[in-house]
């Protein structure tokens, strides 16, 4: 599924510069053992021109399943909201899609969707999220917190009162394997849950 974005003023990529992808290995230890025996064991680095290391992504080996959303313009409708997802580490300073600071550390990723309002209207084609939450306070795999719970979880990331955030979505097709794909000013890292194809857009900023 394509994106598309509109009212928002798109950073530059000579912000960014040029991304390739690597091997990130096992999941860091800084993850509670539970979440970190449930993701990949090889993860995916993602590496600026300069050679340091932008993040680190691991995917569930499996989607949780057991949800049924009736939310509009969702892409994973099957997957319960708030699910452990992933994890993610800044090795430095990173920034989520608002463009907010993230400092460097390890991070759960939660699924959610943005809400259907005026401050949200049209930040994405679809209204899927990963929000970021600091590993040392998110430790319980199965939990599915709500939207105002994990939205207060994922405050401890980005230090305001809005979540840090990352836009995933549902392509068509599951890649064979990982990969890293430049789209206009974006970077996507293709990837997959088990069957589940997965799609995290990793690097690129938009401005409000």
């Amino acid at each position: 599924m394509k994106r598309i974005a509109v009212g928002f003023c798109l950073v530059t990529a000579s912000a960014f510069g040029q991304y390739k992808l690597e091997s990130a290995g096992a999941a860091p230890g800084e993850l509670a053992a539970a979440i970190r025996e449930a993701l990949q064991k090889d993860g995916a680095r993602i590496v600026g021109a300069n050679g340091a290391v932008f993040c680190e992504v691991w995917m569930r080996t499996k989607a949780p399943s057991g949800g049924k959303t009736t939310e509009e313009n969702v892409t994973y409708t099957q997957i319960p909201h708030g699910s452990v997802l992933g994890a993610i580490r800044f090795p430095q300073q990173g920034v989520d899609r608002r463009g907010q600071p993230i400092k460097a550390g390890v991070y759960t990723l939660r699924l959610s969707f943005y809400p259907v309002d005026g401050a949200h209207q049209g930040v994405a084609a679809t209204r899927d999220f990963l929000l970021l939450v600091p590993a040392a306070a998110d430790t319980d795999l199965n939990s599915t917190p709500n939207y105002e719970q994990v939205v207060k979880m994922s405050a401890g990331a980005s230090g305001t009162p809005h979540p840090a955030i990352l836009s995933i979505w549902k392509p068509d097709s599951a890649p064979s394997g990982a990969s890293l794909k430049k789209e206009g000013e974006d970077w996507v890292l293709y990837t997959t849950m088990g069957d589940t194809p997965v799609a995290i857009l990793v690097v690129g900023v938009y401005a409000g």
